[in-house]
């Protein structure tokens, strides 16, 4: 082996070693072996750099941005409500949750289902009166299985693309996958459906402890029209708040007060939630309600410009002693008081008839320009933004799904390339209102990227050095192996290496083996690069191989145990069947 091969080999160890053993960043570890690798000669800079201009790498940054769109007009939270419906059983909720949940990764970043479904499934199980653990790692596994759907499913089908297309000029076609990625998600998502609520704990979900945080109270209003009137409390949802519960409901000046989860929504009801300061944006996420403080409508700011805002009163805030109705504070400041909060507790009473006190912590709707505004202001002693608290503009969820679905049509009949149609949405998400250009400039994942595009020059390195062949031989060596069993070999190989370290790095380090390996057996080697890319998604059985497995893990209140418990079965069947398809789709 030359030296240029170990050295390549040794970088490869070692980076496999710093992410499966230490905490540092995979993206400051992937960069590091980058510059190591550039210094030492063994790559030029443009092999280098090759993956910064990967077509791949560039589709998924832009999707980043049509999912940002999504997200920001709450089409998934709009899905979700009409098709998770009111299931009888456990395995029905299993089955309710996983086809919609496969069905919308396989067109958008599956990570960003998950981020959108958590709240959502955790709501909808308290409703059912089924723990949130027996349907969160089912909702990841789901949107794993579903993202091998489509090319634009998951960003590790983009990379091995992009490796494809810059290595031996072949495209995939964006449903080209669904002759494996359908069974799979048909097969897996049975096993899940039968066997899931059976092999996981029954643990409940993670709820916040109101007595240890500062605790509000948020008045809500019933649109009328609007999807909440008629329907009731558990329907709405408003049963199952992670940071807050309702305690009482004013219709037409007559008080509630035992709030009864079977009881009908009104038009013009308002609702009285307590808890944290999230509850409030918890609210503002829910089609069909609005802030019951009317001065929020006359703020002076764009629906996405605003969010919450918490400050705490200093002893030169020019309104102490005055009512929150004399302070005039939105005029002062732009920004609408929906909550008071006196030593972590809130104050009973009308809002608009307390007076303020030094160090009272008050919760705001301001715009993101207010926190930079105050914070060194002498009025407030501390400023803090909520993340993640804009509310959603569901008037909008129709034009981005319409966008989405456009974005599909055209890639899908050849018309424009992938990266291309992903160009137009993006666009279509900014012009059309649905994102402004700021959100998606913060939409795009910039860690990701970069550990995507250094994994190339490993790659390349693997390549160019002889290490990949090297690799390869040695795997060989085993015996007189048939395509089909080194095909199987490459699968599990793959498989183990994304349990380890990230989806798409495995995916770039394996591709120039699998290369290698149908090189040396004289055959095609597209069901090679084709098992490469199903096995880099197909972690199941940590929390550390996939990002949507790790989100579930804290809500979901699970052990290492259960991934193992429920994945490495998933694992084997999705495995047996994956090995079993690709080289009756892709021959050798």
């Amino acid at each position: 082996m030359a030296w240029d091969a170990a050295l390549t080999l040794t970088s490869l160890a070692a980076v496999l070693g710093t992410l499966v053993l230490t905490r540092v960043s995979a993206d400051l570890v992937l960069m590091s072996a980058l510059a190591f690798l550039l210094v030492t000669g063994i790559l030029e800079p443009v092999q280098a750099l090759a993956g910064f201009g990967n077509p791949g790498v560039i589709t998924i940054a832009t999707l980043y941005v049509v999912a940002a769109g999504l997200k920001e007009t709450g089409a998934v939270q709009w899905i979700a409500r009409r098709m998770l419906g009111h299931p009888k059983t456990g395995r029905g909720a299993q089955l309710r949750m996983i086809a919609p949940t496969g069905i919308l990764s396989g067109f958008m970043n599956n990570t960003a289902v998950v981020a959108m479904f958590i709240p959502a499934i955790q709501d909808w199980a308290q409703r059912l009166g089924i723990s949130a653990s027996k349907l969160l790692l089912p909702l990841s596994y789901a949107a794993i299985l579903g993202g091998t759907c489509t090319l634009i499913g998951t960003s590790t089908n983009l990379v091995v693309d992009g490796l494809l297309q810059s290595q031996v000029g072949i495209h995939l076609g964006l449903f080209e996958l669904a002759w494996v990625g359908v069974p799979l998600l048909v097969v897996g998502g049975g096993f899940l459906v039968l066997f899931a609520e059976r092999l996981l704990p029954d643990r409940g979900g993670v709820t916040e402890e109101l007595e240890q945080v500062r605790e509000y109270g948020v008045e809500v209003e019933v649109v009328s029209p609007g999807p909440l009137v008629g329907r009731t409390i558990a329907q709405a949802g408003l049963r199952a708040l992670n940071y807050g519960y309702l305690t009482e409901i004013d219709r037409g000046g007559r008080l509630i007060t035992a709030v009864e989860p079977d009881r009908t929504l009104q038009p013009g009801d308002k609702l009285y939630f307590v808890g944290a300061p999230e509850c409030a944006s918890e609210l503002r996420r829910i089609q069909g309600l609005k802030p019951a403080n009317g001065s929020v409508h006359k703020l002076d700011v764009a629906n996405h410009q605003r969010c919450l805002v918490e400050v705490v009163l200093g002893p030169e805030f020019p309104a102490l002693g005055k009512t929150v109705r004399d302070s005039r504070f939105r005029t002062r400041f732009n920004a609408v008081i929906l909550s008071l909060s006196r030593e972590g507790k809130r104050v009973p009473g009308k809002l608009g008839a307390i007076t303020f006190k030094m160090g009272d912590t008050l919760l705001l709707e301001a715009s993101h320009q207010f926190a930079e505004q105050y914070r060194f202001r002498r009025d407030f002693l501390l400023v803090s933004a909520l993340n993640d608290s804009t509310p959603p503009d569901f008037h909008k969820a129709p034009r981005a799904l319409a966008i989405l679905l456009m974005m599909v049509v055209v890639s899908a009949s050849g018309l424009l390339s992938i990266m291309e149609a992903a160009f137009l949405a993006a666009g279509g998400m900014i012009v059309s209102g649905c994102l402004t250009a700021s959100r998606a400039r913060r939409s795009v994942d910039l860690p990701v990227l970069v550990v995507i595009s250094a994994s190339f020059a490993l790659g390349n390195a693997m390549t160019e050095t002889g290490a990949a062949q090297w690799v390869a031989d040695g795997l060989l060596g085993f015996g007189n192996l048939s395509p089909w069993m080194t095909l199987a070999l490459i699968y599990l190989l793959t498989a183990a290496f994304t349990e380890m370290i990230t989806n798409n790095a495995a995916a770039v380090l394996m591709f120039p083996i699998a290369l290698a390996v149908s090189e040396q057996l004289g055959v095609n080697f597209l069901p090679f690069a084709v098992a490469v890319m199903f096995a880099a998604s197909a972690s199941f059985i940590t929390p550390l191989g996939y990002q949507t497995n790790l989100m579930v893990f804290g809500p979901g209140r699970y052990q290492f145990v259960d991934y193992i418990r429920v994945g490495l079965p998933l694992s084997l069947v999705v495995a047996s069947v994956a090995i079993l398809l690709i080289p009756n789709v892709w021959h050798f």
